[in-house]
């Protein structure tokens, strides 16, 4: 759909949305899903089960939030302040529940700490805060959780810095007015060193059982590192790789790139966090990892240039520590607009975190680095000009570390190589094992996940479609890196706004899952924009009156909305979205200050009978000349109060 241009002459609002929660079939009373062969898509396809319990129909209609026009709305957050549910209207907005810097029992929100629970300070021995604005590497706080458990309510927060921090605090809940505030003296540091830290945490989920499902995002390349680590100081000149060593005490011995890209869960037991990393569901650049209703089947996005969709499903329901990984194959039927594919799922084996973890660590001490090198999993030789394997029983892949031909090891050690070596490759190696095995690796920069219940609609968000993406291209130009030697399974036309794909899901008997996704294609594209003519809108490349280049996205359940944020420097100010998915209109609910990030939008439908969503404003104002380190922090807070008790 065309959106048109903003007509500054115009008051700028956008029309309200509307939407209807319903119940759980389609508009014509069916599920909406049609039956598929293997050849299509995914191996016996059948009817989905019912998966949730709809509410009583509501209409509910968001005050738009104009386009940021002046330094007042630029400079500051901008938040919807009133939704009518039933023709009736609530006051809502933006409450701020804590932002980096911020100190409470002790503990400071955002301040790094090494293996042995000494705080990283700067060289002028200042606290070291991930906040995204000072001297520390990386973006800031990005995902926080809202948990239920024990009759208390607790905020699990992770932070998107090469050292990964987390922490938990109690929430106070105004049990008239359903408001939220942070405990006083409830801050606490969550230790990560028995998993040997964090890192680059990302976007998450508040899991079906009520813990915090996290990620770490950009893995590095152990090939890089093996072959430029210095023997004596285990450095490598690159600097996003050497800042991990400060948490260990600066000692890049005991660093290995294998500890990190794994999906980390925290679980509050008797008031207290329980942290672990899920090695069974794969290594790759973690966007997020989003759980179905069956509480077994888990989407995984994997952001960066060249890279892979990924699914796991668990043992057992409720429990990630073991299960089976899959890759998405890409079967392009059309490239008009974002394109349309089937997708068939290829089987990367069946493995647990205790085993991989056993390789990490051979010995049980984290300080001590016995994990595996890149070439125990893989030999390696030179591609031919055109991409290709000069030497047989070699594969020709190329992924984020580009064209490469790689042969399987024995990885275990038993003189043997076999589907045991295949599933810990899978997990050490996932996205290069993966493109081996055939899957597609030329997304980019795929982003959130969430999902639709009442229309079994799975949603990911494509923050480019650029350069894998397209066909021997790179941004509209002439470009061979990004497909020789690959699959070339998606050919597409390049759009620097990216989009949001819609994926049907089904039972697929063989995988074992009622949430299998067996096909992709475009909902709603960013529209790249010339607003060169217009020193009003200069600062912006696309539409402003439509989404660009998305991030996290997040569905309110039961009804037709999928809220989008985004991450782009297309947009002079990140906004964040409700699209309505039946009647398509985009509604604008809240605008972020200059150079902000909206992350970590997600629903929390029923907290003790309120309703919120949650926001993180990431790196404000970090360019801006004058801006005070207040303003700089990065923050997160709630829009809310809903109450969808109206009748």
């Amino acid at each position: 759909m065309k959106l048109k241009a903003l007509n500054l002459a115009m008051s700028m609002a956008l029309t309200a949305s509307v939407l209807t929660l319903a119940g759980c079939a389609g508009d014509d009373g069916s599920n909406g899903v049609a039956g598929l062969d293997g050849a299509d898509g995914v191996s016996s396809v059948e009817t989905p089960n019912a998966t949730n319990v709809s509410l009583k129909a509501l209409t509910v209609e968001f005050n738009p939030v104009a386009l940021p026009v002046d330094d007042a709305t630029k400079t500051t957050l901008q938040a919807t302040d009133t939704v009518r549910i039933n023709g009736t209207d609530q006051s809502i907005g933006y409450t701020k529940l804590i932002a980096t810097g911020e100190t409470d029992n002790g503990e400071t929100f955002g301040a790094v700490k090494d293996y042995l629970g000494n705080a990283i300070t700067f060289e002028d021995a200042s606290a070291y805060i991930c906040n995204g604005t000072n001297d520390g590497v990386g973006s800031g706080l990005d995902y926080f959780s809202i948990l239920q458990q024990g009759g208390n309510l607790y905020m699990v927060s992770q932070f998107e810095c090469q050292i990964g921090a987390m922490y938990m605090s109690r929430l106070d809940q105004d049990g008239v007015t359903g408001a939220l505030s942070i405990a006083p003296g409830s801050l606490e540091f969550i230790d990560q060193s028995p998993e040997f830290g964090g890192f680059v945490h990302c976007a998450g989920q508040t899991t079906p059982w009520n813990s915090h499902l996290g990620s770490e995002e950009y893995e590095t390349d152990a090939r890089m590192v093996e072959e430029t680590a210095d023997p004596v100081t285990g450095l490598t000149g690159n600097k996003y790789y050497d800042e991990t060593a400060k948490f260990w005490g600066n000692d890049g011995t005991k660093l290995n790139p294998y500890y990190y890209g794994w999906t980390p869960e925290v679980k509050v037991v008797a008031g207290s966090p329980e942290y672990s990393k899920h090695y069974a569901m794969g290594r790759f650049s973690h966007e997020l990892s989003y759980v179905m209703p069956d509480q077994k089947t888990v989407y995984m996005s994997d952001d960066g240039t060249n890279v892979g969709l990924f699914m796991f499903v668990a043992d057992v329901a409720g429990d990630l520590s073991a299960g089976s990984l899959y890759a998405a194959k890409w079967n392009q039927v059309s490239d008009a607009g974002l394109g349309n594919a089937t997708i068939n799922w290829i089987d990367l084996g069946h493995t647990t975190n205790a085993a991989v973890r056993a390789l990490l660590d051979a010995d049980n001490d984290v300080a001590t680095n016995d994990a595996p090198v890149f070439s125990d999993i893989f030999s390696t030789e030179d591609p031919a000009e055109d991409g290709s394997c000069p030497t047989d029983g070699f594969t020709a892949i190329n992924t984020t570390a580009g064209n490469e031909c790689l042969k399987l090891n024995d990885v275990n050690g038993d003189g043997n190589i076999d589907d045991t070596d295949g599933a810990l490759a899978s997990r050490l190696e996932t996205r290069r094992y993966a493109a081996m095995q055939g899957a597609t690796t030329e997304f980019r920069k795929e982003e959130g996940i969430t999902f639709n219940a009442k229309d079994n609609k799975l949603y990911v968000a494509m923050s480019e479609v650029a350069r894998g993406m397209e066909n021997n291209m790179k941004n509209g130009e002439a470009e061979t890196k990004y497909d020789i030697g690959g699959n070339n399974d998606i050919k597409l036309n390049y759009n620097k706004c990216g989009g949001v794909y819609e994926m049907d899901v089904a039972k697929d008997s063989t995988i074992g899952s009622d949430f299998v996704a067996y096909n992709m294609k475009g909902l709603i594209a960013g529209i790249p924009t010339d607003y060169s003519a217009n020193p009003l809108l200069s600062a912006n490349s696309c539409d402003v009156n439509g989404i660009s280049n998305p991030d996290n996205v997040t569905f309110l359940e039961d009804s037709n909305i999928l809220v989008i944020g985004e991450d782009t420097g297309a947009h002079e100010n990140n906004m964040i979205w409700a699209y309505n998915i039946k009647d398509k209109s985009l509604n604008r609910m809240m605008t972020t200050p200059l150079d902000a990030e909206t992350t970590s939008p997600f629903w929390h439908k029923d907290v003790n009978g309120f309703g919120y969503m949650t926001a993180v404003t990431q790196h404000p104002m970090e360019d801006q000349d004058g801006a005070t380190d207040a303003q700089k922090q990065s923050e997160a807070g709630v829009l809310g109060v809903f109450d969808f008790s109206t009748p």
